[in-house]
């Protein structure tokens, strides 16, 4: 057993771990693959068969099992294919990779071609499976078409197979006859890799196909080279290059040191000339945000370069989700999965785009690579400095002879239009391909070569050769091998051949343009370390707690970025990516670094040495990448500058005339000799001792640390939070199996939910979130906005789940329709029974019942599911389907009924069963029940996630004014009128009908309401009115205001006002049942009426005006889109003019017997007349001149205020004053002037706060603090005022 003990103990070394051949199993004969979507209108040469793993060398390698079933499903993975000699046959090569749930992977690469069918009895199957196919399409001139498809992905699978290719249809209804036809069929050589070096292993493939069809045997038996790959090759050591020798021609390999980017080795330039550079750069944005991806192309090769190019790019971040991309025809139920994927879909010729029914597109990012175009998701932030990114892998591109402008421009689900065709481009690409697959490439043929290193190194021919030259003679054949191989020596630099100067120049593209996507991580990413959140004491603690910890401080984050980054970033934080990236920095305090972190680490550290910037100060400037000639140079060095060889292969001690050597096909190879490496191989000896030696450490310390299985299991719970299940399993598709893969969708998707909503209401409730580490008890609306998009994306992939057929791009929409049509038919069948008629004269009869029930029913109407639906149909600014599934849950959000609305969609069993599979998330009832109940839990918060999003709306508001009833004067004979204004806007000045107490109106949307102004013109005998509050309830969202009053509007009542700006507040609903949601008459307690006397001390008057100037300079330390409404801060129940008012009410003589009350204002008029008139006798002219500027300052602002059009009462003209005052930095030096006046010794108690000096210095002190801010008032405030 020696032998075996030497393939386990070498093989993580090892360059390959198998080398595989697939096929045709001639014992069993043709089998129909019916996996693959069987299609019996096709001609049996179009038809898919089983292939079999014919062999695989060695039988098993210890830590790398062999999948038969996923090997044989991705080498041949549309099954055998059959051609004539009429067909072309040209080998095609195509990579392939294998995820296991761990995330480790596996590559393959594939060498297929085609070899004649020797077995008498495929041919004959084949001849009768034409002979019945001619039949039944002579019988039938129409084609039956296949039953309709009940299912989308059955329709997906038929439309790929729709298609023939021109050849198949060009040869008739008679396509194969055994008697005049040669059969061949399709035959594949697979190397399978623990590291992706693609093009050492096209080339080795390439050169053991070439022995087979070559007119002479190879040098050796295939068996030696096979040998030698997979025993005598070992992986080349970090930093250094590696060469082995193929059949005829050595091969170069050469693998990044430790500090560098990891290897790479599918060529970019060709996935940047497939798509062009900015589609590509769009992809690359749709991957970092973890959208579906879904590329779309005929080779399979394509396929596997742009996708393995994309994740390539992510650097230092790891693609973290499903990720197949080349998905077997067999697997395409997959693209159901309700997670974020990246896969590849092979096409057939001819199949249009539009016939590709996918399961779900409201979240995906489809790129059709043969036709150089992509459609991307709505709702799409651009990756940072996309333009000067774009500029500079344009450059890249451009300085290897690269255009860069290939790719139609993008296309989201919002524009369809037809696929551009670029047939010029394709002709190119085609003379390419063909270049590329010439097997010599312009070198000489390996037969040649062979030959001419036969002549040179025998001696008794060169001396037969210089004699001829002596004479004159020139041996014709020799000269011209000499010649080519000459030529083959100058054809690259330093003596490369044109194909290892191509392999260079495409190490340094590669390396070249992912050090411009690495340097862009680099500068966004720079100081991601200061906002890790290190809170576990170790490892174990650490894992336990994972989804109970906060690791990222995501707020202070956002907000130490530019501007311009934010809405990108904002949305990358929240993947998995990138918390897995975080994940691994926080356990590499107590382990080893993950290796990409490591690299990333170190570069961030370099950059920093040289790039000394405070952490603070960021700039959206574009940083270039400054390292690429640099990164080039490596690898050039490291290729030019060999530093290991492998073995040559050699004769193997095996039975000779076995493998027989028959031109144009593969022999059998001998088992015996390829299933055991060599026993003296030293290298081989050394990695066993190696790998003993770690097992010996592992061993010692594993009883220091955590129990190793324990421990991995934390790891793997830890690693997978929030991400579903990452990897089919290929090599089982039984019913179970796919039943076992949904439920883990299932488990997935509920988990996701419960994840979601909990960080969403974290973000939003106070205490806990700033124990949680945000600054402060306060979300920012970018991080509202990104959380909502997110929980969108999640409905609309648990609507896609489990679908039976899809219609339209959203799933939840498609629904809501289904379900608003099923309602529409029921209300019309209700109307059309005679008891509603009943009802009708009811209402008639008595009119004051109907008054009453108006406003219930309004607000049961608006929180009808159907209601909400038909106001997003009416809304013209949105255009396509899944714009409208958002925004209807938006909506849903705000009204606090999307838990609500779902399970009212969702009780309509009929209809769910109707629309999906038995698997599907919608119906596991208990999983519905906790998702149900999960998004209830938001409405313990307040959203403004429609209101605020869509800006340009019309909005119906209602607006109901309450009187103080018991004081009579609930109607006036005057003309009222109101004006309602907001974050966004106002109303206008609007009549009120006489006597009528409520009105509606349509406005666009406002946003949040901020101020009510209410007024009436003094006419009529009963002019005063005592006003309570007004209510205004945007109709749509159902959001109330109260916006309270309490004092009266009238001339000699009060303080004489004729108008008031109130100051809104938002009524929460007092419980779910309350359908009036706030409707009601307040309690007349919550009204800050005149009349609330309850006086406060000096000391609490002195804490209340820190605490509002506090609060002031808080709000303007937020950023501008989430600093909400000043107004409220200047004006509302606690603000800056009540405290002020306070602090003036402080030991003021107001209450007079038998005399009129006396205002702050009165006394604030009094001390400008005294000023004025000082001012004329001369008495100011000897103070200093700026205290007569500021006497002249007050003056000017009281007597303009008193000069107004606008019938405000006294208390209103104070509030007017203190803002006008702190807008113009004036209220500090006013104040002095109030105090020395001698008025306030009339007016003020001795012990008034205003006539004590030091509290008065104070209160300067902490007004001055407001200088710093741009204070600017509503216009409702300042309306008719100019100064």
């Amino acid at each position: 057993m020696s032998g075996s003990s030497a393939v386990s103990g070498a093989a993580p070394c090892r360059f390959a771990h198998y080398f595989v051949i697939c096929g045709i199993d001639t014992e069993t004969g043709l089998e129909p693959d019916e996996l693959a979507g069987e299609n019996f209108e096709q001609s049996p040469l179009r038809r898919t068969f089983k292939s079999k793993v014919l062999a695989h060398y060695p039988e098993n390698v210890e830590w790398n099992p062999f999948d038969q079933d996923a090997v044989n499903m991705l080498c041949m993975p549309k099954g055998l294919s059959f051609r004539t000699q009429a067909d072309p046959r040209e080998p095609q090569f195509h990579s392939f990779i294998i995820t296991k749930e761990d995330g480790s992977r596996t590559y393959g690469f594939v060498h297929t071609f085609y070899e004649e069918v020797t077995s008498a009895q495929i041919c004959s199957a084949m001849q009768t499976l034409y002979q019945m196919h001619n039949a039944e399409h002579g019988s039938a001139n129409a084609p039956s078409s296949s039953s309709s498809s009940s299912s989308s992905m059955d329709s997906l699978a038929s439309s790929l197979d729709e298609a023939d290719s021109p050849a198949s249809s060009s040869r008739g209804a008679g396509g194969y006859d055994s008697s005049r036809d040669t059969l061949y069929v399709s035959k594949a050589l697979c190397l399978i890799t623990p590291m992706p070096f693609m093009h050492a292993c096209r080339r080795f493939l390439s050169q053991l196909h070439r022995a087979v069809t070559g007119t002479t045997a190879p040098p050796l038996p295939l068996e030696s080279y096979v040998h030698n790959i997979l025993y005598e090759v070992p992986l080349p050591a970090p930093g250094r290059s590696l060469k082995f020798h193929g059949v005829y021609e050595p091969i170069v390999c050469q693998r990044p040191g430790l500090g560098e980017l990891p290897l790479a080795d599918f060529p970019l330039g060709e996935a940047f000339n497939l798509l062009g550079v900015e589609n590509l750069v769009q992809v690359f944005t749709c991957t970092l945000l973890e959208m579906q991806i879904l590329l779309y192309s005929q080779d399979y090769q394509r396929l596997m370069t742009v996708a393995e190019g994309i994740t390539t790019l992510l650097f230092p971040f790891q693609w973290q989700h499903v990720y197949v991309p080349i998905l077997p025809a067999s697997l395409l139920h997959f693209l159901d999965a309700p997670v974020p994927y990246l896969m590849g879909l092979q096409s057939k010729e001819g199949t249009d785009r539009s016939k590709l029914e996918l399961p779900q597109e409201a979240n995906l990012c489809f790129v059709d690579i043969d036709n150089h175009y992509i459609e991307l998701p709505e709702d799409f932030p651009q990756f940072p400095n996309k333009t000067e990114f774009i500029q500079e892998l344009s450059e890249v591109l451009l300085s290897f002879g690269l255009s860069a402008n290939t790719g139609a421009p993008p296309r989201t689900r919002s524009s369809p239009g037809s696929t551009p065709s670029t047939p010029g481009r394709e002709r190119k690409a085609v003379a390419l391909r063909e270049l590329e697959d010439d097997g010599r490439n312009g070198n000489l043929a390996g037969e040649e070569l062979a030959v001419l290193e036969l002549l040179q190194g025998n001696a008794t021919l060169e001396r037969l050769q210089a004699l001829t030259k002596r004479t004159g003679v020139t041996v014709a054949r020799v000269e011209a091998l000499r010649a080519g191989v000459k030529c083959q020596g100058t054809e690259g630099q330093g003596g490369r051949t044109a194909a290892e100067e191509d392999e260079l120049k495409n190490a340094k593209l590669n390396v070249q343009l992912r050090e411009v996507f690495a340097s862009r991580f680099t500068t966004m990413f720079a100081d991601f370390e200061a906002f890790v959140i290190q809170s576990a004491p170790d490892l174990e603690s650490w894992l336990t707690n994972r989804e109970q910890m906060h690791n990222f401080d995501k707020a202070s984050f956002l907000s130490d970025q530019p501007e311009p980054y934010l809405p990108f970033l904002s949305h990358f934080i929240e993947t998995q990516m990138f918390a897995t990236f975080i994940d691994n920095k926080i356990m590499s305090q107590w382990e080893e670094k993950e290796p990409l972190l490591r690299v990333f680490d170190a570069r961030i550290d370099k950059a920093r040495l040289y790039n000394v910037r405070a952490p603070n100060l960021r700039s959206s400037s574009y940083q270039r990448c400054s390292i690429l000639k640099e990164s080039a140079q490596t690898i050039e060095q490291r290729l030019m500058k060999i530093d290991h060889t492998a073995i040559h292969p050699h004769l193997l001690d095996m039975k000779i005339g076995q493998g027989k050597y028959e031109q144009g096909f593969f022999p059998k190879l001998q088992a015996d000799v390829l299933n055991t490496g060599p026993t003296n191989n030293k290298w081989s000896h050394r990695t066993a001792t190696a790998q003993r030696r770690k097992d010996r450490h592992r061993q010692q310390t594993e009883h220091l640390t955590l129990d190793n299985d324990l421990k991995e299991k934390y790891m793997q719970e830890a690693r997978s939070l929030g991400k579903s299940l990452r990897q089919p399993k290929l090599s089982d598709l039984s019913p179970a199996v796919i039943a076992q893969t949904n439920w883990k969708f299932v488990e997935g998707l509920l988990k996701e939910c419960r994840m979601k909503t909990k960080r969403m209401l974290v973000a939003k409730m106070g205490r806990e979130a700033v124990e949680l580490g945000h600054s402060e008890a306060n979300i920012t609306g970018l991080e509202e906005n990104t959380l909502i998009a997110s929980l969108c994306d999640l409905l609309e992939r648990i609507w896609s789940h489990g679908l039976q057929v899809k219609q339209g791009k959203s799933a939840l929409w498609s629904h809501l329709l289904h379900y608003q049509a099923r309602e529409e038919r029921l209300e019309q069948q209700q109307a059309e029974s005679p008891g509603d008629l009943l009802s009708s004269h009811l209402i008639e009869i008595i009119p004051s019942l109907a008054r009453c029930v108006s406003l219930t029913i309004t607000t049961i109407n608006c929180q009808t599911l159907s209601f909400v639906c038909r106001h997003i149909q009416m809304m013209s600014e949105i255009k396509t389907d899944v714009g409208r599934a958002r925004a209807w849950i938006r909506l849903s959000l705000e009204k606090k009924l999307l838990s609500q609305h779902l399970k009212q969609l969702l009780s309509r069993q009929v209809l769910t069963k109707k629309l999906y599979k038995r698997y599907a998330f919608l119906r596991c009832e208990e999983e519905k029940e906790q998702f149900l109940f999960h998004l209830l839990s938001l409405n313990a918060v307040d959203y403004f996630c429609f209101t605020s999003v869509f800006t340009t709306i019309m909005i119906p508001y209602r607006v109901v004014i309450i009187p103080i009833k018991k004081l009579s004067n609930a109607m006036t004979t005057s003309n009222p009128w109101v004006c309602v204004s907001g974050e966004l806007g106002d109303s206008g000045i609007m009549q009120i009908p006489k006597n009528v107490l409520e009105m509606t109106f349509d406005c666009q949307n406002l946003g949040k309401l901020t101020t009510v102004q209410l007024g009436h013109d003094n006419a009529g005998l009963l002019a005063k009115w005592l006003v309570d509050c007004v209510m205004v309830r945007n109709e749509i969202t159902g959001h109330t205001y109260r916006f309270p009053c309490g004092r009266w509007l009238g001339k000699g009542v009060d303080d004489g006002s004729l108008e008031r700006v109130l100051i809104g507040e938002l009524v929460l609903p007092s419980t779910e049942e309350d359908s009036g949601r706030g409707c009601r008459t307040p309690p007349l307690q919550r009204s800050p009426s005149q009349i609330r006397r309850i006086k406060p001390t000096s000391a609490q008057i002195q804490e209340a005006i820190g605490e509002v100037v506090n609060t002031i300079v808080k709000h303007f330390h937020k950023p501008e889109k989430e600093r909400g409404s000043l107004t409220v801060l200047l004006c509302g129940e606690n603000s800056l003019v009540t405290a002020l008012e306070q602090f003036f009410h402080h030991g003021f003589r107001s209450a007079r017997l038998f005399q009129k009350t006396v205002f702050v204002w009165d006394f604030v008029e009094k001390a400008v007349a005294y000023m004025e008139t000082a001012d004329q006798m001369g008495d100011l002219q000897e103070t200093t001149e700026p205290l007569g500027m500021t006497c002249q300052s007050l003056c000017r602002y009281v007597n303009a205020i008193n000069s107004t059009s606008r019938s405000i009462g006294k208390d209103g003209k104070f509030q007017l004053l203190v803002c006008l005052g702190a807008r113009d930095r004036l209220l500090p030096q006013w104040l002095p002037l109030l105090v020395e006046c001698p008025v306030i010794q009339q007016m003020y108690e001795d012990t008034a706060l205003l006539r004590d000096r030091t509290t008065v210095n104070a209160l300067i002190g902490v007004l001055e603090t407001l200088h710093d801010f741009p204070i600017t008032l509503e216009a409702s405030l300042v309306k008719g005022i100019d100064l």
